[in-house]
């Protein structure tokens, strides 16, 4: 992929989570952290674990690594916190995406896990890695809030294109 690419998917996540968020903080607090059939148990937990996977990377593809130590860890407790961080986190990924050029792209980034596992993968398939796990656990927020009474918000990369102006 190419660096264009990359920005169009960083602000495509931005818009998705806007609408996400603007779905979900239309329930009430029991609802957000009502225990349902998931992965993470809730619409908040699954939230929270998506800002906790863009943390991580973001840290190591910055070089200031999180101080994450689990994938299911509660970064904020309420979900206007939540939110400010979402906010803050996808702007931050904007930013990164739009300074990236060929070679940046094509560099291999080196990072240990949270497991502490040394690893090295190139940029690219983290950037895709970021954007498809956002797009995974925002679906699986998307099914969640189909069992509340907020219709969830359509989400396809076709609309944001359209309504964006980059697609007919």
């Amino acid at each position: 992929m190419k660096p264009d690419q990359f920005r169009v998917f960083a602000r495509y996540n931005q818009w998705a989570n806007a609408r996400i968020y603007a779905a979900c903080g239309k329930l009430h607090d029991n609802e957000l952290f009502q225990q349902r059939p998931s992965f993470f148990g809730s619409i908040h937990a699954t939230l929270n674990h998506m800002l906790v996977a863009d943390r991580l990377w973001m840290g190591r593809l910055v070089g200031q690594p999180a101080k994450i130590s689990r994938l299911d860890e509660i970064l904020y407790g309420d979900f206007v916190g939540l939110h400010v961080a979402r906010v803050a986190e996808d702007a931050q990924i904007v930013t990164y995406c739009d300074a990236l050029d060929e070679p940046a792209v094509n560099t291999t980034l080196r990072y240990t896990t949270t497991e502490g596992e040394p690893k090295s993968t190139p940029i690219r398939w983290v950037l895709m890695h970021m954007f498809n796990h956002q797009t995974h656990h925002r679906g699986q927020t998307h099914g969640l809030l189909s069992q509340t009474g907020v219709a969830p918000p359509p989400l396809d990369l076709m609309l944001y294109l359209r309504e964006s102006g980059l697609a007919p």
